[in-house]
């Protein structure tokens, strides 16, 4: 539903003169907290959306709340389905919503509207921990995103995490906006790969067009892509069982790094933790303390028990 969401906060903004998340999360009946991250969404996106901070501060569209969707800009209408786009499947209240945009808009934008429509995934999950944090859209966005509607080849200038600058062609696929971070999903040279847009250093676009491996699936590459990265971030697993009140911390700690399965007849609650290492894990939940019983494997059970018993030796009864 959150394309959906996404029109109707624009809708709001523009019939309002500025709102705060409150005002938009009692109108769509929804979370201040998603509320927010619509708006902080639209905004990242590149859509004139922008924020006051202070007494009388909230949000409002550029032009004083007086802009009309039908006059947004290429970019910005680009930017909005690219954003909202792969929901679009979802329901069809989100195809509605999006079908009313797109009327709206001037006959040249609408193709190149409906082609963005499915060359991203937005996946909220970022790695790791959740976040709050939204970072600005990465100089190179706009370009990328043109180049995958016009299904054109890159030349890319890219800097990788060890600093090591290269420049290579590329045939983009899609982009994927992983928490408040920007991909670009390629074909190359060596199959297919994926860049951080904030790394891309430059982009020409050249007159080829892009190959598109047969039957390619953006949302299915990006799937992959996201278990490659996790199982070789977090290659170790542990079974455990938690008390019911303990489900909402532990999600909140480790973020995607932990599955909550069933609860069992005593009424905790069956869940797989990820980590780097048996150690690593076992010092991140011993905090729980007994809201969390590690099941297996052996090995971070004798770590909890070294943990244990050296926080006994610290603030057991005697010690001082």
């Amino acid at each position: 539903m959150r394309a959906d969401r996404l029109v109707a906060v624009l809708l709001i903004l523009q019939a309002k003169r500025h709102v705060t998340a409150a005002e938009v999360a009692a109108e769509l009946e929804v979370s201040e907290r998603t509320a927010r991250r619509d708006l902080e969404a639209l905004q990242f996106a590149g859509l004139p959306v922008y924020s006051r901070q202070g007494r009388g501060g909230g949000w409002a569209l550029a032009g004083r709340g007086k802009t009309d969707l039908s006059g947004l800009t290429s970019g910005e209408a680009r930017a909005l389905f690219l954003l909202a786009g792969p929901a679009a499947a979802a329901t069809p209240e989100v195809k509605s919503a999006l079908r009313k945009l797109l009327r709206a808009l001037p006959e040249p934008m609408r193709a190149e509207a409906e082609v963005a429509a499915g060359a991203v995934v937005v996946d909220q999950a970022p790695w790791g921990r959740s976040s709050q944090q939204v970072r600005q859209a990465p100089a190179h966005l706009d370009g990328l995103s043109r180049a995958v509607v016009a299904g054109r080849q890159v030349t890319l200038g890219y800097v990788s995490a060890d600093r090591t600058p290269s420049t290579r062609v590329v045939h983009p696929l899609g982009l994927a906006a992983k928490g408040s971070v920007w991909y670009l999903v390629a074909g190359t040279e060596a199959g297919m790969r994926t860049f951080r847009v904030d790394r891309v250093t430059s982009a020409e676009v050249t007159g080829d067009a892009v190959v598109r491996p047969v039957g390619f699936d953006l949302a299915s590459a990006w799937g992959l892509v996201t278990a490659e990265v996790d199982a070789r971030r977090t290659p170790f697993r542990a079974r455990a069982l938690l008390t019911p009140s303990m489900v909402g911390p532990i999600r909140w700690v480790m973020g995607t790094r932990v599955s909550i399965g069933p609860s069992g007849p005593d009424g905790r609650v069956e869940a797989e933790l990820r980590g780097y290492s048996a150690a690593s894990l076992a010092n991140e939940v011993a905090g729980f303390g007994a809201g969390l019983e590690v099941l297996e494997p052996p090995e971070m059970r004798a770590h909890l028990i070294r943990i244990g018993a050296e926080l006994t030796s610290v603030y057991g009864a005697g010690s001082g």
